[in-house]
């Protein structure tokens, strides 16, 4: 069975309603991001790094995955996919993906400072929520990578990596590290690397196949190609 990794970046849940980091108008474009995703920020400001990261929980449980998210889930079916992601969301597990490694965390998930101890979180988190490990306050915060710290799971990815026939990258910018080396590492491997984008990515150069356009309409048309089932 061919196996196939699969990095999905934020383009692939922005036609949920979730916004994008590098794009004009997304994120960090309205956002400083050294002011809200940092732990020198939480540390400094934590009411208003939890209201921030509040809102997007709150807007990320009224979304919806998309064709690109089901799509991704059909695969699955037909392939030993390995599917990592750079998003915080749930959208891949809420289209059915069965296996999701989140490197960035994820945001319906709570992480005590204190103790270590992680818990589903779905609603609002603040300096005076309890973490009921430990039974402290003022160490919750979300489960997500913020900028200097280490992605989860890296040994694991590469290894996934090393193991693939196909790398495919659905949806990312190329310009976040080290997600954005893997398709050195993928080509340095002699597999074969495809970007599938709205836009070339920063490193686009890199992938020897490229199509270009919303997530919604590229990813089921390729994954279709992949398992035979379309032109």
């Amino acid at each position: 069975m061919m196996r196939v990794f699969v990095l999905t970046g934020a383009g692939v849940s922005a036609e949920s309603g979730l916004g994008t980091f590098r794009d004009a108008g997304g994120i960090w474009a309205r956002f400083d991001p050294m002011k809200l995703a940092t732990p020198e920020a939480f540390a400094a400001d934590p009411e208003t790094v939890h209201e921030f990261y509040n809102l997007r929980r709150r807007n990320l449980i009224e979304a919806a995955p998309n064709a690109a998210h089901a799509a991704l889930a059909r695969l699955a079916g037909g392939v030993e996919l390995f599917l990592c992601t750079q998003n915080i969301d749930d959208l891949h597990e809420r289209a059915g993906s069965p296996q999701v490694h989140h490197m960035h965390g994820e945001l319906l998930v709570a992480r005590c400072g204190w103790c270590g101890r992680r818990e589903e979180c779905r609603g609002d988190l603040s300096v005076e929520t309890i973490c009921e490990g430990c039974w402290r306050v003022g160490g919750m915060r979300p489960d997500v990578v913020w900028f200097g710290e280490m992605p989860y799971g890296l040994d694991v990815i590469e290894a996934r990596l090393a193991e693939a026939d196909l790398f495919v990258a659905v949806g990312t910018s190329g310009a976040v590290y080290p997600a954005a080396g893997y398709v050195a590492m993928a080509r340095e491997l002699g597999i074969r690397t495809v970007e599938i984008n709205l836009a070339p990515s920063d490193n686009a150069g890199a992938f020897d196949e490229r199509r270009y356009g919303p997530a919604t309409t590229e990813a089921p048309r390729f994954v279709a190609e992949l398992l035979g089932q379309g032109g």
